[in-house]
């Protein structure tokens, strides 16, 4: 049992779904164009106005005919061929009417016209320069000379290669739920059924800070025993794959009245307030003392690793996430603890919050103590056997990001494991595009 193992800590999943239960959507909606749509969520479902497609039209290249005359000479051994009476092309359609023993030439999306119901592609027919004297006694007539077709390979069936309408996508029906986080694919969908604009939740607003004596902006001289601050950038670049509007406050003073007056600033602008650093044990205490008295932590301390000294809680009616310093730490529990909760506070589905694990054969061997999960960082392949794989740096302190080059998951080692050796079966978390 090692100190990390006691009862304070927080299991991961716990303490994910405690800030779940906190929060509620933001109410607001705003409507934009579809333009500018991207990677905003749906504030209430979405349906079609029309049918797609909006017409019965052609997947195919080839030639339009009714099944059944095809059907009738298939019957009688004869060979099917009729009269080719006209063409049918995208935005351009065949405005007659199919008569017995008729087809049309078609291209793929045009329009089916009536007395069709078949599209026979292009590859199974061959034209006939003139009549052929097997085929004078069909009934309907025959062709006069360069305007018949030949079906070489007859269809088998109704409907063949025929879209019909509302196949794709009915009229009235929804399309996009509420709490969708629209993608490039959606757009288009959208663009497809004619819809310009649609109402979403307006943006989230969030506020980010370091705090610490020791930090220094880059570019400026570094004194002795300060660093570069490095929290920050990183924090802003992920939230901006969120598409959340940003209040950036930089970098705090370690006293009390800094760190509230950078709180009381926030509050009054922002939805959600995150700070890098001042939690840890050993800390200055000015983080959690701003908190006490301006609102309530709910909890702090997580069973993570990097990670253990997160905090959650409220300033009034405003969010508040405390990470740790390590640049690591930081990374992990703002990707695993407040991702998931900005997106239920923007409105984004239940759905979007569920997490789907690969299970990997371990190819390397994992250092690790029972009592926190463990969040390494590592690379998934599969092997030449077809298996999947994941390796890992076997330096995985909580202060060295190179941990995160040339990787693309987490090994996710649960809360109560110990070390990994070699060929056992880990579980593996893809990056996703914030992290990318």
């Amino acid at each position: 049992m090692t100190s990390c193992n006691t009862p304070t800590l927080r299991p991961v999943k716990d303490a994910i779904q405690s800030q779940l239960l906190e929060i509620s959507p933001v109410q607001e909606s705003e409507f934009v164009a579809i333009e500018h749509a991207l990677n905003r969520i749906v504030f209430e479902d979405v349906m079609s106005p029309i049918n797609v497609p909006p017409i019965e039209n052609s997947s195919m290249d080839g030639y339009a005919l009714a099944f059944e005359d095809t059907k009738a000479l298939v019957a009688q051994n004869k060979p099917v061929i009729l009269q080719c009476v006209g063409e049918s092309l995208a935005g351009h359609p065949y405005a007659g009417t199919l008569e017995s023993n008729q087809c049309i030439r078609i291209m793929t999306g045009a329009f089916v016209p009536q007395g069709a119901d078949t599209v026979v592609m292009i590859e199974n027919t061959r034209l006939v320069e003139k009549a052929e004297e097997s085929i004078k006694g069909n009934e309907g007539g025959s062709p006069d000379d360069s305007q018949a077709v030949h079906f070489t390979t007859p269809p088998k069936q109704a409907g063949q290669s025929v879209r019909r309408i509302g196949e794709d996508i009915e009229q009235g029906q929804v399309v996009i739920p509420q709490g969708t986080r629209l993608n490039a694919t959606h757009l288009s969908m959208l663009a497809s059924i004619g819809i310009t604009n649609l109402s979403v939740y307006r943006k989230v607003t969030v506020a980010v800070l370091a705090t610490g004596d020791e930090l220094t902006q880059p570019g400026q001289p570094l004194k002795a025993g300060a660093i570069y601050e490095s929290n920050r950038i990183g924090l802003l670049s992920m939230l901006s794959k969120l598409n959340v509007d940003i209040v950036d406050l930089g970098i705090i003073p370690d006293t009390k009245k800094d760190i509230e007056a950078a709180f009381k600033q926030a509050m009054q602008r922002c939805d959600w307030i995150i700070s890098s650093g001042g939690v840890s044990v050993g800390d200055a205490d000015y983080v959690k003392e701003v908190l006490d008295d301006l609102g309530e932590i709910n909890f702090w301390k997580v069973a993570i690793k990097p990670g253990k000294p997160y905090a959650f809680g409220k300033l009034a009616t405003r969010f508040f996430s405390g990470l740790p310093g390590n640049p690591v730490s930081s990374f992990v529990t703002f990707h695993q603890l407040v991702v998931p909760a900005l997106r239920k506070l923007s409105g984004e589905s239940a759905n979007s919050l569920d997490v789907t694990y690969l299970k990997a054969q371990s190819a390397s061997f994992f250092k690790k103590h029972p009592g926190r999960a463990d969040y390494q960082r590592g690379r998934f392949f599969v092997d030449e056997t077809g298996i999947l794989n994941v390796s890992g740096p076997s330096k995985q302190a909580s202060n060295m990001m190179s941990s995160f080059f040339n990787a693309n998951c987490y090994i996710v080692l649960e809360q109560d494991r110990g070390n990994v050796e070699i060929g056992e079966t880990v579980n593996v978390l893809p990056f996703d595009p914030i992290l990318q």
